[in-house]
């Protein structure tokens, strides 16, 4: 089974340490065109700031590359590869510009504020997940609601758009090795009053955190 995460959307956060500003973006990208367009923009974009430190993952062809863009070697590109390395998180571009604010911050400073820079970003990008989907449609009393949403998310479902009428429809999209077992569980649970019908695939990116 082919799955991999990505970010869910483009992000921008700041902070600042020891007046330094560090300022961070995140971007979905598909390849090294697409990020190196990201950071020539930003470089334009924040061409007063000290640094404009990058890093990009892309999953065709496994490429990584990094830039500390002046900063100590170590201490600016590579930490915030590191990041998404550890979320195994591609298809990613990440700019962390930094403005310097006259206090030196030393080596483990900057590898802690380029580091969460990225991280923050990241999380407010959000992860998804790219993989095959079964959508499938569940339709049951209002009283039941939960009990679906609770087993589908146990079989690594995602909620979708619910109909409402004089039972709810709840849209599932599922992980398409779990639906056997999503469907017996809702016919076991309801001695087989609930059953969810397929509509259909779909290879896609669905927000998991």
């Amino acid at each position: 089974m082919t799955e991999y995460y990505v970010p869910t959307a483009p992000s921008e956060t700041e902070f600042v340490e020891k007046r330094s500003r560090f300022i961070g973006h995140v971007w979905p990208v598909e390849s090294e065109e697409e990020a190196r367009g990201y950071i020539e923009a930003m470089k334009k974009k924040y061409y007063d700031a000290r640094h404009n430190c990058w890093c990009y993952r892309i999953k065709e062809g496994g490429v990584e590359r990094y830039s500390d863009d002046g900063e100590p070697q170590g201490t600016a590109g590579q930490p915030m590869l590191n990041v998404f390395q550890r979320e195994e998180v591609t298809n990613v571009c990440c700019v962390v510009t930094r403005y310097f604010g006259g206090v030196l911050l030393g080596a483990g400073g900057l590898v802690r504020a380029y580091t969460q820079s990225a991280k923050d970003a990241l999380d407010a990008a959000g992860i998804s997940v790219v993989r095959r989907w079964v959508e499938t449609a569940v339709t049951c009393p209002y009283s039941f609601f939960e009990r679906v949403r609770q087993e589908a998310e146990a079989q690594g479902g995602v909620l979708g758009e619910s109909e409402y009428a004089a039972d709810v429809t709840v849209h599932v999209l599922l992980p398409e090795e779990n639906t056997e077992a999503f469907a017996a569980r809702l016919t076991e649970l309801t001695a087989g009053g609930v059953a969810p019908v397929t509509l259909g695939e779909a290879f896609r990116a669905v927000p998991v955190k």
